[in-house]
């Protein structure tokens, strides 16, 4: 993807004329009045937009504490037995003893706010440039499908948030409310069903572009948004239509391996070039020795218990030659020299998740007994992929019983990859998982406390209140 191989000082060297875009402090709130900005200035040619596109995926290249902090250290996957000084936030986030003041939550929201307004600066110039209608409309596919992602993860953690559909004044900022469970559908579901309806985004690019978001992507996150909002029926048409279209790799280490990046199984991914300084990324879940503590649950040390499953041996540590760092496989990489920097993938969409997805919405449209049947054909190809034999239909003889099987088919599938928690919560387990681990949690706990400082910054319960029980 061009966003990944230009060289970084180009790519800083245009931004520089994008205040608005790179803003240094990263809020959503701390904005110039709009006929202010002067970077307005470059918002005119195919190139202009080209790197403010790329900008909305740098964006992504910094998210990767939700997926650590939020998503698997709040699961049944991750833990800590005690917090140090530099992890107490995470500890708190781990034991749902998080207080709005949780600095882990406080960054993530201003760095999603701030991503969405990149795309809505690219949307609000892009109609009046004039350059090839058919890249328009791709750069416009783009922005809309990195928004929707954006705010549909913001949505997953804080419930109804304040979203701007357009970039605002100081003073606009300040006045957004909070809106209604079916305005955030809307707005959630709007975006990517305007990608799909009009074929804003290609099925694949050349080998220049690759990563950049395609009909695919679209297609998948927005199943995901229509289960999360219960709609299976939705989705199980939408998912229906994308089966065949990718591929299960027959060895699942295949699709982490760093010489075989977006192959055939994986839909979306946020690109790491190591070899550009920048670009690349530190030692993700590393270890500096292979005895260290992992910080695994007691359920994620026994998931795989005594089934020979082959995608165990992804989360075995291995020792990266020349550093003292450990990686486990599903990461593995080696360090560049140069740089100092690794570059594997952040895969936030593979095949797999489409096809447990078309399970899952197939089974909660209505369950069906036959050993035949779509969904238990759909779980029972991942489930077989990993060397296991397939399920019977009588190890899940209802609907709650193969809800069950999905979930825990989907943990065994996708630890470290950001799923679990907001697996758990969409499908009915977080709070029994939680328990599981040694955990009592409220209903409430379901969503984390929106930042104080926002609260603070907006000053008005009105428009914007914080989240019952914190």
């Amino acid at each position: 993807m061009k966003a990944y191989f230009k060289k970084v000082f180009i790519l800083f060297a245009v931004l520089a004329f994008i205040p608005a875009v790179t803003s240094c402090s990263d809020s959503f709130f701390d904005l110039e009045p709009d006929d202010e900005v002067t970077g307005d200035k470059v918002y005119k040619t195919e190139s202009d937009f080209e790197l403010a596109v790329n900008a909305c995926y740098s964006k992504l290249q910094t998210q990767m504490d939700f997926y650590i902090e939020m998503c698997e250290y709040r699961s049944d996957n991750l833990t800590l037995k005690a917090p140090t000084a530099g992890t107490q936030d995470r500890y708190d986030i781990d034991m749902f003893k998080e207080t709005s003041a949780n600095g882990i939550l406080d960054k993530l929201w201003e760095n999603f706010n701030n991503g969405i307004y990149r795309c809505n600066k690219i949307l609000d110039k892009i109609d009046d440039a004039e350059f090839n209608a058919d890249k328009k409309q791709q750069f416009k596919g783009e922005a809309l499908f990195v928004r929707a992602l954006t705010t549909f993860n913001m949505y997953r953690a804080w419930g109804n948030v304040p979203v701007a559909r357009r970039v605002l004044t100081v003073n606009e900022a300040l006045q957004l409310g909070r809106p209604s469970e079916q305005e955030m559908y809307d707005y959630l579901a709007g975006d990517l069903e305007q990608i799909i309806n009009e074929n804003m985004l290609p099925d694949n690019y050349d080998s220049k572009d690759v990563g950049r978001a395609t009909s695919g992507a679209a297609k998948a996150l927005l199943a995901k948004v229509y289960l999360t909002f219960k709609q299976p029926q939705k989705a199980s048409v939408l998912l229906k239509g994308m089966i065949g279209s990718y591929e299960l790799l027959p060895n699942i280490a295949d699709v982490f391996d760093v010489d075989n990046k977006m192959n055939r199984e994986i839909i979306f991914a946020v690109r790491y070039n190591k070899t550009v300084v920048g670009e690349g990324h530190g030692a993700w879940y590393s270890l500096t020795n292979l005895t260290d503590e992992n910080n695994r649950t007691n359920t994620l040390n026994h998931l795989y218990d005594g089934t020979n499953d082959a995608r165990e041996e992804l989360l075995e540590y291995v020792k990266v030659p020349g550093v003292n760092t450990c990686l486990m496989r599903k990461f593995y990489d080696t360090r560049d020299e140069s740089t100092r920097q690794y570059g594997s993938d952040n895969i936030l969409i593979r095949y797999s998740d489409v096809v447990l997805m078309y399970a899952e919405a197939l089974n909660e449209v209505a369950y069906s007994g036959s050993q035949d049947s779509e969904a238990l054909s759909a779980l029972n190809s991942v489930h077989t992929r990993a060397g296991l034999s397939p399920i019977d239909i009588s190890d899940v003889p209802s609907q709650d019983e193969f809800r069950k099987a999905i979930l825990l088919e989907r943990q065994k599938e996708f630890p470290y990859e950001g799923h679990r928690w907001f697996d758990s919560v969409r499908l009915g387990g977080a709070i029994e998982a939680a328990a599981a681990d040694g955990k009592s949690i409220n209903d409430y706990q379901l969503l984390y406390p929106i930042p104080l400082s926002e609260i603070e910054r907006i000053n008005n319960t009105d428009i914007l209140w914080q989240n019952p029980g914190y």
